[in-house]
């Protein structure tokens, strides 16, 4: 059996899985919220439950991407229902987001179609011919200090409001995706006042922090993979040019196995809710490389893809 019909095993969608998944990671974001909310004088009790409602608002986030593949619900009715109920409180207008998933998925790996990705890689001769200025700024966005704060407070608050390709996939559901956000946030305010809405935006940031984090370490890491046309071999783009970060089990669940990303890009169709049983069954002869955190860590200080070594590198000294 190859790769390819040993991940079509798992495809298969189940909406009694996909409801628990949906409806529980809703109970846990709107429970840990009022835990946050309401014993904000109490730090033991708003910490640990402002932490899991950051989590559990990255995990609604993996949940509308799969509806963006149509792989958590068994219809394309319900995973577009689905994933336009999720998106303001996701921050990403669904139709938008989807698209542009859609063009990342089809240029993964493309060193010629960078600008699909999320997170911009130059290569060591754009390094060389770059001037000094175009170094300072490319340096800044890729300190981990300024890619991760800044990163998640820009991109979630500010460039979902009107994500790139808009005109072209739709400007009246982004305009309305943006209009349900500040009634959420109105409703919010009226139930919890300025205080409430505070901890929301703090722990909002920790989840997009934790989300930026997790989007540079599904394509930046050693030994991934980037190419031309026509060499470009889209199995090893999918493959070797996407990472399966291995944190543990709860981790992979806080976050709805998105950590299993290899094998999303391999098969997009199998359910976040199948991912690590997918993997982690893998016939010994296929399997795939893991990358513990202290090698997640020490990607961050990979900033250029070199073409002759193929592979990330530091910058030159």
């Amino acid at each position: 059996m190859d790769l390819r019909a040993y991940t079509r095993q798992y495809t298969k969608k189940d909406n009694r899985l996909a409801a628990l998944n949906y409806f529980g990671t809703f109970v846990v974001y709107f429970t840990s919220l009022y835990l946050a909310i309401t014993y904000s004088n109490l730090w033991f009790v708003m910490w640990p439950a402002g932490i899991v409602f950051a989590f559990s608002a990255v995990r609604l986030y993996v949940l509308q991407h799969d509806t963006g593949h149509h792989s958590l619900f068994e219809t394309r009715a319900q995973n577009e229902f689905a994933g336009h109920v999720l998106s303001p409180f996701t921050f990403a207008p669904f139709e938008v987001m989807k698209q542009n998933h859609n063009l990342h998925h089809a240029n993964v790996g493309n060193l010629e179609h960078r600008e699909t990705g999320e997170i911009h890689t130059m290569t060591v001769e754009e390094w060389n011919r770059a001037g000094f200025l175009e170094r300072v700024l490319y340096r800044l966005y890729r300190n981990p200090f300024v890619l991760v704060p800044l990163g998640a407070a820009f991109t979630y608050f500010v460039r979902y409001r009107w994500p790139k390709n808009t005109v072209e996939f739709g400007v009246f559901p982004v305009l309305l995706h943006n209009i349900a956000i500040i009634a959420l946030l109105y409703g919010l305010y009226l139930l919890a006042g300025t205080e409430g809405l505070w901890i929301w935006l703090g722990f909002s940031f920790l989840g997009g922090m934790i989300g930026v984090f997790l989007v540079y370490l599904q394509h930046n890491f050693e030994d991934t993979y980037w190419d031309r046309r026509p060499d470009l071999d889209p199995r090893d783009a999918a493959l070797q040019g996407s990472s399966c970060l291995d944190f543990g089990w709860f981790f992979d669940f806080a976050v709805a196995n998105i950590t299993l990303h290899d094998i999303h890009h391999y098969n997009a169709r199998i359910p976040c809710y199948r991912l690590r049983q997918c993997h982690h069954n893998m016939p010994e002869h296929m399997a795939l490389r893991r990358i513990k955190f202290r090698e997640a860590i020490r990607a961050l200080g990979l900033k250029l893809w070199d073409e002759k070594q193929k592979r990330l590198v530091p910058f030159p000294s």
